[in-house]
């Protein structure tokens, strides 16, 4: 009996032991499929490849491995002139699942037209994908997605975990991918969303400069502060342009202002925020009861919430006030990343919400669609979890400088050009606020022709709502179009 029990567990140790093997990334590898689909009504043969890469410490041995999907198209013979898009979401701990399985890539999950998880769960063809203008290639950062780090008792997480040791790392990634994949010629493009943006910012300027590669282009998606400097009255007084679209999107404005278009109640906000609340703001205490009360009544009737409240603050009202704040008589809140979304707390009191509605129903959406896809269409196969979100922290968000470095890039290579994307209920990465950023990274004026800002009726990503998946990726495609070099056009002012 006890030879028994002894061989069952020996062989349960086995078991586990194998088990625990096959959890492993493997260090390099790659899947290459064959597919079609069909874009703007034209039918586009392409192939995935899917793998892991290995990311090398300064004496050549592998310390990670990342997971990536690249698509290319294969009816175009010239890689020279074909565009390639290289795609890094944010968090700093989230894979790039979000755009990859909802914006730009051959393939969408189901949801509804607005944004909306249904079920069944599953994915269905994109037929906005810009892989008819560009190959793209999804990068999932160290422990987001299926990357991992392949010892992590000897290799120390601050050799990733970190705004600059981020940029560094993946640029020498990014750098040995683009010469594998022989796409040294081709026009070249980052695109970022959320930190994803700060991201490919400090990229761009990390593989101009120590790398010698350059590129045609910057798409910011939903962008973060990057660095550029507006703690104070500035960005609270940026806020309010988003408080004012989304309380017109609830019904919240007086009944004049309701029946405006959001494109007149924005513009109007806009200009009232840097011509008179920021000027109230910063007064602060030296302003005026008469004039405090005035400027808090103008805010309270283009904001939705009491002059009251406005009042309490000081002017200065922080976002999680708004979201619980907004819709508090109806027992609702409004969502950080898409204040379209609205939910409700355990209790109506308080100063902020209990859980961000947005988020939490995009994240079961999300899950399944991925993992049925790599299994069944990318044919990738692992018994690894895919971390939506990664355990990154501690994150050394020392020297914080992207934007600025953006901006540098820009002055240094005539070729690269700018376009930010922004929903205009995104309370997290708030619209304004990236006008804001555009105007600090080209703070001379000397890049307007080469930025431009496209808004969206939508939150944080907005191409989950159906009209703005079409307008967003054109968008997309356009900016391909228009920052292409003609051939011997020289790189110079």
């Amino acid at each position: 009996m006890r030879k028994i029990y002894l061989s069952a567990l020996f062989l349960l140790g086995m078991t586990v032991a194998m088990a625990q093997e096959d959890r492993k990334i493997p260090v390099e590898t790659q899947i290459e499929k064959t597919h079609e689909t069909t874009i703007k009504g034209k039918k586009v043969p392409y192939k995935s490849i899917t793998g892991t890469q290995p990311v090398w410490d300064e004496n050549g041995d592998p310390i990670a491995s990342l997971f990536y999907t690249y698509y290319e198209r294969t009816d175009v013979s010239n890689k020279e002139t074909r565009p390639l898009v290289i795609s890094f979401n944010g968090g700093p701990g989230s894979a790039s699942i979000w755009m990859h399985l909802a914006y730009t890539g051959p393939v969408i999950l189901n949801i509804d037209d607005e944004g909306y998880p249904v079920q069944p769960y599953g994915y269905k063809s994109n037929p906005n994908s810009i892989l008819d203008v560009a190959d793209i290639v999804y990068v999932d950062p160290v422990n987001t997605g299926y990357s991992r780090i392949l010892d992590p008792e000897k290799t120390p997480r601050s050799t990733f975990f970190g705004i600059n040791s981020d940029i560094k790392y993946l640029a020498d990634w990014v750098n040995t991918f683009v010469t594998r994949a022989g796409r040294w010629a081709s026009p070249k493009y980052l695109i970022g969303e959320s930190y994803g943006t700060t991201r490919v910012a400090g990229l761009v300027s990390q593989l101009q400069n120590a790398h010698w590669m350059y590129f045609n282009g910057v798409i910011l998606v939903s962008p973060t502060d990057m660095g550029i400097d507006r703690d104070g009255p500035v960005k609270m007084a940026n806020y309010w342009p988003y408080y004012a679209a989304t309380a017109w999107y609830h019904g919240q404005l007086p009944a004049d202002l309701q029946s405006q278009d959001l494109d007149d109640i924005i513009s109007v906000v806009e200009k009232m925020a840097v011509d008179e609340i920021l000027p109230a703001m910063t007064k602060g205490g030296s302003l005026s009861d008469s004039e405090k009360d005035a400027i808090a009544a103008k805010m309270a009737r283009y904001s939705g919430i009491s002059k009251e409240s406005i009042l309490a603050h000081n002017l200065m009202v922080p976002t999680s006030f708004f979201w619980k704040e907004l819709l508090r008589d109806e027992g609702m809140t409004v969502g950080r990343l898409d204040s379209r979304y609205k939910g409700f707390d355990s209790m109506d009191a308080g100063d902020r919400y209990d859980f961000d509605p947005a988020l939490t129903s995009w994240n079961h959406a999300f899950a399944p669609a991925f993992n049925m896809y790599a299994r069944e269409v990318l044919g990738f196969e692992t018994d690894l979890t895919y971390n939506l979100f990664g355990p990154v922290h501690p994150w050394d968000r020392s020297n914080e400088r992207t934007g600025y470095d953006l901006g540098t890039a820009m002055r240094q290579n005539p070729y690269l050009n700018l376009m930010v994307q922004s929903g205009y209920f995104d309370g997290g990465t708030d619209f304004f606020n990236a006008k804001y950023s555009t105007w600090q990274i080209d703070s001379n004026g000397k890049l307007k022709d080469r930025i431009s800002f496209k808004g969206y009726r939508s939150g944080h990503m907005m191409y989950l709502r159906a009209e703005d998946l079409a307008t967003s990726n054109e968008d997309i495609r356009q900016f391909i179009q228009n920052s292409m070099v003609k051939p011997d056009q020289p790189a110079k002012y």
